[in-house]
């Protein structure tokens, strides 16, 4: 049996027994990095630790912490106010609002995960506080920023055409960029209808404004008008985003900092964290400085300048996804190390029937992205997809479209960098049970999404 198969069952291992014992599965991933790597690679610990995710661990940390930080202080309770306020109360409409906003910003050079670990955590806040689904949520501001990921002055456009280019392949910017956003707009369309959409339309408007103000929803009233504080730290009733809250209320007057009857109000604490939270905006699309590590920095000073609220967020980073994230994330590097992803890839190209092999290949970026870089994989499957492109068989850019959807749209998987940071910052949920939730769907999208790209996109030979 050679290695790399050997690599590739070991891989399935991991995932059954992390799901039929309920171990964690990054655990699992370092003692599987640590055994093909040492006793089937032939890798010292420098190899093995080569795949380690240092940034994306960074960016976990300090992006939780900052958040957690913003939880505290009752940040999030303001912003998710004001979010409310801008729709006038729609609350079916945020979603739709988190997915336009990361997807501008993926489209004018912010990376993917940057728009995500900035978006995601007031989105998440914001599905608590109104009995929204989280995995709508979620998956509304991952879709959203791969909807705008591959504009031509993106970065994953740029790159995605420079290997084009490279290669001396026909390409279509426009093209690439139109499909990715109606891809993902209609994954989001679909998502919404799923998921509670429909019923938060029913809904109708509900109020921001704390101390029980009364307020529209659907056909009744959100509040007693009591002038009561009846909201708890989520403000709702449990739910997905099916059943509407008896009361949409907020924190009381201590926790959040008072409530002058237009809602949430602004203290100094609050003030400077939305001032760190535009500073990381501003420092990771204007100055491409790393969002984990200015993250890191803005918690650190928020929490001198504040010692009281910010205590127990260092408690609250999402540990147990990060050693989840970051085992799996080294496990594959070692795939990537031994040479396992070109191994499959490779047999792939030689199938010598071109659909076969363009379908085939979607599906090995489709898989491989779940857990690893999408760019990187595109990167590689490019150019393993250039000699058969080169029998003219297959047109070149709808491959490449169909490439770079089935490698991205799967971003959603909770083992990629966006789903891990969508995970990681839901606040008030059953990690466990979110995590089953993404991992479903991402398995969904896996197995639908490169077929149904391969025969819009590849079938009918565009480019």
């Amino acid at each position: 049996m050679s290695p790399e198969l050997i690599s590739i069952i070991v891989l399935v291992v991991v995932f059954v027994i992390a799901t039929t014992r309920s171990v964690n599965m990054g655990a699992l991933a370092f003692a599987a990095a640590f055994g093909v790597g040492t006793l089937v690679a032939d890798l010292d610990a420098d190899g093995i630790f080569a795949g380690f995710p240092g940034d994306l661990f960074v960016v976990l940390v300090g992006v939780t912490y900052l958040f957690a930080i913003a939880r505290a202080n009752g940040t999030t309770d303001w912003l998710v106010h004001a979010a409310v306020r801008l729709v006038r109360g729609r609350v079916a409409l945020i979603p739709w609002v988190m997915f336009a906003l990361t997807g501008a910003l993926t489209a004018i050079g912010a990376v993917s995960p940057a728009a995500v670990a900035i978006v995601a955590p007031v989105a998440l806040s914001f599905a608590t506080r109104y009995s929204i689904s989280p995995l709508l949520m979620g998956t509304m501001v991952v879709h959203g920023a791969q909807a705008g990921g591959f504009s031509p002055i993106s970065i994953y456009g740029s790159i995605v055409n420079g290997i084009v280019e490279r290669e001396k392949l026909p390409g279509s910017e426009i093209g690439l960029f139109l499909a990715s956003l109606v891809a993902n707009l209609l994954i989001a369309a679909v998502l919404f209808a799923v998921l509670g959409g429909r019923k938060l339309w029913a809904r109708g408007a509900v109020t921001p404004e704390g101390d029980g103000a009364p307020g529209k929803a659907g056909t009744g009233t959100t509040g007693s008008g009591s002038g009561s504080n009846t909201g708890s730290d989520t403000g709702t009733s449990a739910g997905t985003g099916g059943t509407a809250p008896a009361a949409v209320a907020v924190r009381s007057d201590r926790e959040t900092g008072g409530a002058e009857g237009t809602g949430v109000r602004l203290t100094p604490a609050r003030v400077a964290t939305l001032v760190a939270l535009v500073a990381l905006v501003v420092a990771v699309l204007g100055f491409d400085l790393d969002a984990g590590l200015t993250a890191v920095t803005l918690a650190v000073v928020l929490s001198t300048a504040w010692p009281d609220a910010s205590r127990r967020a260092v408690g609250e980073i999402a540990w147990s996804t990060v050693l989840l994230i970051c085992g799996v994330l080294t496990y594959v590097g070692v795939l990537e190390e031994m040479g396992t992803i070109t191994w499959a890839g490779e047999g792939v190209g030689g199938i010598g029937v071109p659909l076969l092999a363009a379908v085939l290949l979607c599906y090995i970026g489709a898989i491989v992205s779940a857990f690893a870089s999408s760019v990187g994989i595109m990167g590689a499957l490019i150019p393993l997809a250039v000699p058969f492109l080169a029998q003219g068989e297959i047109g070149a850019v709808g491959m490449v479209a169909a490439l770079a959807v089935s490698a991205t749209v799967v971003d959603v998987s909770p083992f990629s960098t966006n789903g891990a940071l969508v995970l990681a910052a839901a606040p008030d949920v059953d990690r466990d049970r979110f995590f089953r939730q993404l991992m479903v769907y991402g398995g969904i999208v896996v197995a639908a999404v490169p077929a149904l790209a391969w025969l819009v996109l590849v079938v009918p030979g565009f480019g």
